[in-house]
């Protein structure tokens, strides 16, 4: 140990006794809860798939540190919360991470640098990235499959998010709407109507100019296939996306592949003047409630050209008071093949927005936006690692339903269930993490222990 973290800091002002902290105890590590999300990894087969799809072209003789291992060092980093590659140089050395990846915690050599895992991002190539999307969109399927073996409906939902730039990547572009640099990536969702739960099954970045239908044709055809295979032809699909994706190409897919949808619609002068004979009876009230006023109406809708057929068209008008100004219109609009009653039709469309929590998620526990690599493609990269973390928490998340932690996000479970100090021990017969006796989330450790596979001694409390 350098001499450097033995250095004392000494604090004494703010305490009856002097209060001395230095950085000298050996085999502790702040990560004590990382063997949950890798008894996650076991159950899914998950990084072992992801790492299946990359070829190794480096020389055997000299490589200290396979792909498998350098995948599940990036991966079990971002799930603990250390999302920058820098943070290698520091993490290398981790009992807890190093268990992660297959090295003994003490015994074993120290993991990949940072500029080795720099390396590792930019040497895939965009084809194998493909398939490492290919592969995490089979594992999100089969496992949805294992949760929910009658699942009733199956709701997919696409959203679209911004992740503003600051450098010169590649495909960073201006978005005018967002106003500024950025890169524009697509999260898809599966949920079913026996759940609350949503579950990720897909993380695509795309340039910042990019049209928000881009990539969500192949894609749908993809997950769509993909749950007629595990449930067969006559699953009940619903199809949820908001007006930023709406395309008539897009209406004729969804046709095409006998899928229910809804699907927000762009304003036009024919769906205005339509809107404007309502708005006078919301308007009026609302002057008389003081409160926001709605009513629906429907229509059988086709343009003169880009429709192929007339569609099922919901009108929400809407009037919005605000203290000390004028009502505000709030008129949308949504085509669907659904055959519910027009409220209950936009409220199905509303659902969509839990998947923005999802994106929260990703960007705000796991940093699924620190796209800083030059190369478009290691940053799509980062992104497929960052949700292979992502689904690691959703299978513990999953295992622990029956819990208190059932909804919690990935916030949460991590400063509950991973970040806990542990002590290590090693031998030849066994490894031994000692917690804390006065672990605060003792008792919904043991529970997730014991979800995820462990078994405890009757005598455990």
């Amino acid at each position: 140990m350098s001499k450097s973290t033995q250095q004392p800091a000494l604090f004494e002002a703010a305490f009856t006794t002097p209060l001395e902290m230095v950085c000298d105890a050996e085999a502790l590590t702040s990560d004590g809860g990382l063997p949950l999300l890798v008894e996650a990894d076991y159950a899914l087969g998950l990084t072992d798939a992801l790492a299946a799809e990359i070829v190794d072209e480096r020389q055997a003789g000299k490589i200290a540190h396979d792909i498998d291992e350098l995948l599940r060092q990036r991966v079990f980093s971002i799930a603990a919360g250390y999302e920058d590659g820098n943070d290698a140089a520091r993490l290398r050395g981790d009992p807890a991470i190093k268990l992660a990846c297959g090295r003994g915690p003490l015994s074993g050599a120290d993991l990949a640098s940072q500029p080795t895992i720099s390396r590792f991002e930019n040497q895939i190539s965009g084809r194998e990235v493909v398939g490492m999307n290919r592969a995490l969109e089979d594992i999100a399927v089969r496992d949805f499959a294992r949760r929910y073996p009658s699942p009733g409906r199956i709701t997919i939902d696409l959203d679209p998010t911004v992740d503003p730039t600051h450098g010169e990547q590649q495909g960073t572009l201006f978005n005018g709407f967002y106003d500024t640099w950025c890169f524009l990536p697509v999260v898809g969702v599966l949920s079913s109507s026996k759940g609350t739960d949503q579950h990720l099954f897909m993380a695509r970045l795309r340039p910042g100019t990019a049209k928000e239908c881009r990539a969500v044709i192949p894609t749908l055809r993809r997950i769509i296939g993909r749950l007629r295979n595990a449930y067969g032809k006559k699953l009940y699909i619903l199809v949820r996306l908001d007006s930023g994706f709406f395309n008539p190409m897009l209406l004729d897919v969804l046709d095409d592949l006998d899928v229910k949808y809804v699907v927000g619609m762009p304003s036009n002068a024919k769906l205005k003047r339509w809107s404007e004979r309502k708005q006078p009876t919301v308007r009026r009230i609302a002057r008389e409630t003081g409160e926001t006023a709605r009513l629906f109406d429907e229509k059988m809708y086709k343009t003169k050209t880009s429709w192929k057929k007339r569609r099922r068209v919901i009108l929400k008008a809407e009037a919005i008071p605000y203290p000390g100004r004028e009502l505000k219109n709030n008129p949308r609009f949504v085509v669907t093949n659904l055959k519910s009653k027009a409220k209950q039709v936009y409220a199905t469309y509303c659902g969509r927005g839990d998947a923005e929590n999802r994106i929260k998620e990703l960007k705000c526990d796991l940093a699924i936006d620190r796209t800083s690599c030059m190369s478009f493609v290691a940053n799509q990269v980062r992104v497929t690692l960052t949700a292979a973390a992502y689904l690691l928490f959703q299978e513990l998340r999953w295992q622990l339903r029956e819990t208190t932690l059932k909804n919690a996000q990935v916030s949460r479970l991590r400063i509950v269930l991973i970040k806990v100090a542990a002590r290590i021990t090693e031998s030849v017969r066994r490894m031994v993490f000692h917690l804390p006796t006065k672990y605060a989330f003792k008792d919904e450790f043991l529970r997730a222990a014991c979800a995820m596979g462990a078994a405890v001694p009757s005598t455990a409390t």
